[in-house]
């Protein structure tokens, strides 16, 4: 008997054919290379291998808040040490030394400083004022705060500071000018036209000045005190101008006689001043007083104290 080798035919099973994809598929898989951690690494760049270890404890930190917190407040007293110490500033200051140095020995040095505009401050007192030193580098020149310490002086009223490449500072002032000398509480003052204090310093300079007394007296001198230098014979003859009650002037004269003037239209009055004196001889009486606030008559108080009022056009 002879056996026959038969085929079989595998049949159509679901369940086989379901587990047979599985297998396919998982060799499929196999044949795709997975990623893992030791791959990536090999295949990172060399600067992200040198500072994953820094990076790590830092990332570490951060999910520490509190240590976090406390290593900033140690680096920040740290830090605060060293500026409170003086170590920061000196440092700074030494590499701003050197860097002066070499600087000026290239010729960026001060060797020159020009004054000009001064009269009455003396230049010793500008250069002290300007604190600029002689080899200094012109680049580390501070002029805003020069030029301020310059404007502190008592006589400066303007003040201009300048550098010229490669070696030269340039400084023009303009001083204030003196119009009067005012009594004021801490003593006799030189005064400027807009009233101004200049000085308390070396008055005895300044004797040939106006005189002027009372609060607020310098302020409201200037018309009055011009008013009066156009008139010769009234001129020639105030001593002083006392603000009273700073509504109104009385002229001191220098025989004691005072004159009163009103509050308003004391220019109309001090013609009339000038013809009583001129004219009517007034100062030659015996009168220690005279009343100009009365628009239609004269008041007189003569060294007895007797009180005479005369009719304006009648003073003769």
């Amino acid at each position: 008997m002879r056996s026959v080798k038969v085929d079989r035919k595998p049949r159509d099973n679901p369940r086989a054919r379901a587990t047979r994809k599985p297998a396919r598929g998982s060799r499929e898989r196999k044949a795709t290379p997975a990623y893992s951690g030791r791959d990536e690494e090999d295949g990172g760049s060399l600067l992200v291998r040198l500072l994953r270890p820094l990076l790590l404890p830092l990332l570490g930190l951060f999910r520490r808040p509190i240590l976090l917190m406390s290593l900033g407040l140690i680096l920040f007293a740290a830090i605060a040490a060293l500026f409170a110490s003086g170590t920061v500033g000196r440092t700074i200051r030494g590499v701003n030394n050197v860097i002066d140095t070499v600087v000026a020995d290239a010729g960026f040095g001060i060797s020159e400083i020009h004054l000009a505009g001064n009269s009455r401050v003396p230049p010793e007192t500008i250069l002290a004022a300007l604190g600029m030193r002689p080899g200094e580098s012109i680049f580390a020149a501070r002029l805003a705060e020069a030029r301020a310490r310059i404007l502190a002086l008592d006589w400066i009223a303007s003040a201009d500071v300048v550098r010229r490449y490669p070696d030269s500072i340039f400084v023009t002032v303009v001083e204030k000018r003196p119009f009067a000398l005012w009594q004021a509480p801490q003593g006799l003052a030189v005064v400027e036209r807009a009233g101004g204090v200049i000085t308390t310093q070396g008055v005895e300079k300044f004797a040939r000045l106006p005189k002027l007394v009372g609060a607020g007296a310098p302020e409201g001198a200037a018309d009055l005190v011009e008013a009066v230098m156009a008139h010769r014979a009234v001129s020639a003859r105030v001593a002083l101008y006392e603000y009273v009650s700073q509504r109104r002037w009385n002229l001191h004269l220098n025989d004691g006689v005072v004159v009163k003037l009103p509050e308003t239209g004391w220019k109309k009055e001090l013609d009339a001043l000038e013809h009583l004196i001129v004219d009517s001889g007034i100062l030659e009486r015996d009168v220690t007083e005279i009343d100009l606030r009365s628009p239609t008559q004269y008041f007189f108080v003569l060294r007895s104290g007797e009180k005479k009022d005369v009719p304006r056009g009648k003073e003769t």
